[in-house]
């Protein structure tokens, strides 16, 4: 994440907020009770804070002492999270001790380590002309955590007062979004996130017709504040042009305020092989969308919403990293949906770069 943030913030030209889904996302919608394998039907998996991932009787039983061992956990993920941001290892001067071991030969650890050349040769440029390179901004860096909202129960006993401002927050995140299968205005997860301060994010797909879509952002952020709400659209790229238009006018011609992100995952998902997968150049094609729809109607790209892990996994096919269907069963690790490699991810990185300049370039020209 912190070579993708930098590519996008030295290709682009934007300032960068990295959010991960990381220490407390232990826990996982499902759309059956059941899971069913050959003539064996158990209950679903559900994440590890109440049951196991293995096909077995005894690791479906819900366990509650799960939650306590992922609150452990996430409290040790955030220790050592805060001790790389903080202790220069996030720092402009180590960009090139970022790059994986696998990714120096590919063509997208080439062009980051360019990148990262460049950053050290302004870096030094700086340093000529006066300039401290050794200041806390840039030789720290700010990683926020986040995950769906969905063990209420978990949430919120980890929801306290701010005793200066009486506000309440979920300390189990910085940023907590609602999904699709929980986000309907009568429902105790939208209540909840309601009362929260935290920055909130909900996914909306092209069942979202635009008169709930506004009804819903006055209920979750009803004074209008901006940076409070961000919708997270996930329809597929076809889907995304036909649909995705009328929800911008919609929120645009009401005076709402709210972040506009992409998650070109969750409408990408199908089955090969018996492995439940994502094609690449489905993928890049709904960012492609999102940005294209943006362009047309004069409003702003947001942020990118991606499942993706730094190892070298073979989860999702295509991309420069050439990951075939029948590479699926090598180096498949995942538990829950399939994850971009970190090749792939990177090479999504430039292409949102690709995009931002684009913009920025066209916006200079008009003016």
């Amino acid at each position: 994440m912190l070579q993708m943030g930098l590519i996008v913030a030295f290709g682009g030209g934007v300032p960068v907020i990295k959010l991960g889904r990381i220490a407390g996302q232990y826990a996982k919608p499902r759309s059956g009770d059941m899971e069913k394998i050959g003539d064996v039907e158990l209950p679903s998996y559900r994440g590890d804070n109440v049951n196991g991932a293995e096909f077995t009787p005894e690791a479906r039983i819900p366990d509650p002492q799960r939650l306590i061992k992922g609150y452990n956990q996430s409290a040790a993920t955030l220790n050592l999270i805060r001790g790389f941001s903080s202790g220069g290892y996030g720092g402009l001067s180590r960009v090139a001790a970022w790059n994986l071991d696998f990714m120096a030969k590919s063509k997208e650890g080439s062009h980051y380590m360019d990148i990262a050349h460049r950053v050290d040769e302004a870096l030094s440029f700086m340093s000529a002309c006066g300039i401290d390179v050794n200041s806390p901004s840039l030789n720290t860096t700010d990683f926020y955590t986040s995950h769906e909202c969905l063990h209420l129960d978990y949430e919120t006993c980890l929801t306290r007062e701010d005793s200066t401002t009486g506000k309440h927050y979920d300390c189990s995140a910085h940023y907590l979004w609602c999904g699709e299968r929980t986000r309907q205005l009568d429902h105790a997860h939208l209540e909840f996130l309601r009362g929260v301060g935290n920055p909130i994010g909900v996914k909306v797909s092209d069942k979202s017709n635009p008169e709930d879509l506004i009804t819903m952002i006055k209920a979750f952020n009803p004074d209008n504040v901006p940076g409070r709400l961000t919708i997270i659209v996930r329809m597929g790229a076809q889907k995304l042009r036909q649909h995705f238009p009328k929800l911008l006018q919609a929120v645009k011609d009401a005076g709402l305020v709210v972040t506009w992100q992409s998650d070109p995952m969750h409408g990408n998902t199908e089955t090969v092989q018996g492995y439940k997968t994502r094609r690449y150049e489905n993928v890049r094609a709904e960012i492609e969308a999102f940005f294209d729809v943006h362009d047309q109607m004069g409003t702003v790209p947001g942020g990118i919403h991606l499942e993706m892990t730094g190892d070298n996994v073979t989860e999702c096919i295509g991309g420069g990293s050439n990951v075939e269907s029948t590479d699926l069963e090598s180096r498949y690790h995942t538990h829950c949906d399939p994850r971009l490699n970190a090749e792939q991810a990177l090479e999504l990185a430039f292409y949102v770069a690709s995009r931002l300049r684009s913009r920025r370039m066209a916006a200079q020209l008009n003016n």
